[in-house]
Order: C-alpha cells, then structure tokens, then sequence
C-alpha cells in the first residue's frame, strides 16, 4: 500500500480501504483459483495493482465513461481501475470462466457496483465504449480485429477514444502501421526496476459502424 499511496497519495478513504483488500483476496481466491503466479503474488501491488494504474497516470477518466477491460483474467487492470474511478462502468471479459468467479467474489467483497463481468469471446460482445483496455493479451493488430466496432462515436475524455493496451518491450514493429499512435514509457511515472521496460500504448479508434 505505501507503494500506492506514494504514486497516488490523493486517494480517499474508501479507495485505501478496497485497495488494502487486495492482497488478502486474492491470495485467499488465488490457494482456491490459480489466477496470479506464485512469484507474483508476493508482489501483487507492484506487478499487477500500481502496473494496472499506470493507466490512470495517462489519463482521468470524465465520470459516466464506460470502459472494457478485454481478457481480464483475475481483474487486472480492471478492478483497480474500477476503484480509482468509481463513478465509471467497467466491463470485465473473458473467454474463462473461472477466471471471472474470482473478479466477481473480489468485486463483489469490495462493493463495487461498477463493475460487471462476461463469460465470452470480444468479438461476441455487442456494446460500445469510450476505452478498451487490456494486458498484452495479444499483439496490437490482432487486437484491433477482435475490438472493431465497439467503440464510441461521441467523446467525453481528454484522450481521444480507443485503445489502451498494456505491454512491455520493443513494440517498433508491432505498432509501424499505426500512425496516430503514442506510446507512454511507464518509467517515466514510477522509479521501480520493474518498469523500465513497461508502456501504455494508446491507439485512437474510429467509431465504424
């Protein structure tokens, strides 16, 4: 928690209570549902809760915006995005569903009511969102093919809407043929080894009917 605290030290008290939580859920869901490594578990708030909230050192999201969180796993970046903002919708999706058990039990112990889960592929999902976002599920281009067509026409953010993808490494070639992409080197927000090589990439994608 001071790790959190230290990068985002204007957190309320509900948000220190939810986050606080973490740690012990989901190493109680994690010895029923394998959802998190071993290693990882030990420093969850470094590797999945602080890295799931790198997004919001890019961007503020306006309230009422709705967001999906696309191949979720145990709920990350999702679920500590969904308490850093509360008055946002996020929709939690996986093709596992034991997977989602464990984000429904966490959400649910925490109280998040702004959080809703699918069992399913993102190429079945019908609803549009101002953002998707994600933890280098797949590369970029296989990524946009499954998230056509599910983003919103009106804008409601500083950001324009679209992608926000999670990677690590050289992504020079992943990304050439997108030219309104930026990249966001995540060592640039936090000191830690573990961020060196770490980006948020944001892709704008037009709404296509």
């Amino acid at each position: 928690m001071e790790l959190l605290l230290k990068y985002f030290p204007n957190l309320s008290e509900t948000q220190i209570l939810q986050l606080q939580q973490l740690e012990r859920l989901y190493k109680e869901w994690n010895s029923k549902i394998n959802v998190v490594s071993r290693k990882d578990i030990d420093e969850l708030y470094l590797r999945h809760v602080l890295h799931s909230l790198a997004i919001a050192k890019i961007i503020s999201f306006s309230d009422g915006s709705k967001i999906m969180d696309v191949g979720t796993g145990g709920g990350f970046p999702g679920i500590p995005l969904a308490i850093m903002f509360p008055n946002c919708d996020f929709h939690l999706v996986d093709s596992i569903a034991k997977k989602l058990k464990v984000v429904d039990g966490v959400a649910h112990t925490l109280g998040l009511s702004n959080v809703k889960t699918t069992h399913t592929r993102v190429e079945a999902v019908k609803d549009t969102y101002d953002f998707i976002v994600s933890r280098a599920v797949t590369a970029m281009p296989a990524f946009v093919k499954w998230t056509k067509g599910k983003i919103q026409k009106q804008q409601n953010n500083a950001l324009k809407n679209g992608i926000l993808y999670l990677k690590g490494g050289d992504l020079t070639e992943e990304l050439k043929n997108y030219k309104t992409v930026k990249i966001y080197n995540l060592s640039n927000f936090f000191e830690e080894e573990f961020f060196e090589t770490k980006k948020v990439v944001h892709l704008p994608m037009k709404y296509k009917l």
